[in-house]
């Protein structure tokens, strides 16, 4: 019987790179599907051809169809893992809720502050400085609270788990989910984030695996510490 093989449809400069650095950690035979966005930014059309949403990242293996970057995460370490990357008894609970807490709190803070900088650039030349004092009230008012309490809990909690977000020696699911949330809180709002938190995305991106993905994923703004 034949394998299947694991195709990746990967956007350039996307969370789609997390996904690559798990199947590179994984070391399973997979294919890289690349996408380049549109000059505004968007993913393209073609996307829409595999995943109805026309979102990356997007995952076919066989006759599985699957997208969501949490969703593709757990399916590949539970199937191709043999426990490598499964968490400590101790850390089972962390490890739930730093996979969730990933896209589920982290993950809309960090695109509103995205928006919050894009908007008065594509504002009318004439309003664009008024709309980008307001945004910045905004951003001062809504953002930099939720920047602070969300990096003092996770400072805190890496300075009790260690490396990795479940503890242990190796990165779990959480560790995948959280990397690329944790690459753009440093480069969005570094004075929000303690020691621990910077050591540990440098931690990630000094990966051998980490590292080849990097090389073959294309276009990525998020790398912190470029590879050495």
């Amino acid at each position: 019987m034949a394998t299947s093989k694991v195709v990746l449809h990967h956007l350039e400069d996307s969370r789609s790179q997390r996904i690559l650095w798990l199947l590179e950690e994984l070391e399973v035979p997979y294919e890289i599907k690349k996408y380049k966005r549109t000059p505004e930014k968007r993913a393209p059309p073609e996307l829409l051809e595999v995943n109805p949403l026309g979102k990356s990242p997007f995952i076919t293996d066989g006759e599985v169809n699957l997208g969501e970057s949490g969703a593709i995460v757990e399916y590949l370490i539970g199937k191709y893992g043999q426990g490598k990357f499964d968490p400590p008894e101790n850390g089972r609970l962390d490890n739930l809720y730093f996979t969730h807490f990933a896209e589920g709190s982290l993950g809309p803070v960090l695109t509103r502050r995205a928006i919050f900088d894009i908007v008065p650039d594509h504002s009318p030349a004439l309003v664009r400085p008024l709309i980008r004092a307001l945004f910045q009230k905004v951003d001062q008012a809504v953002n930099v609270p939720e920047f602070r309490n969300q990096g003092k809990m996770i400072e805190t909690h890496l300075e009790k788990s260690g490396d990795w977000f479940a503890g242990g020696n190796s990165p779990t699911s959480a560790d995948f989910l959280m990397s690329f949330g944790m690459e753009t809180f440093v480069l969005r709002s570094p004075e929000s984030l303690g020691p621990k938190s910077k050591e540990y995305v440098e931690r990630i991106q000094a990966r051998p695996a980490y590292k080849r993905a990097l090389e073959k994923g294309g276009e990525y703004a998020y790398v912190v510490k470029g590879p050495e």
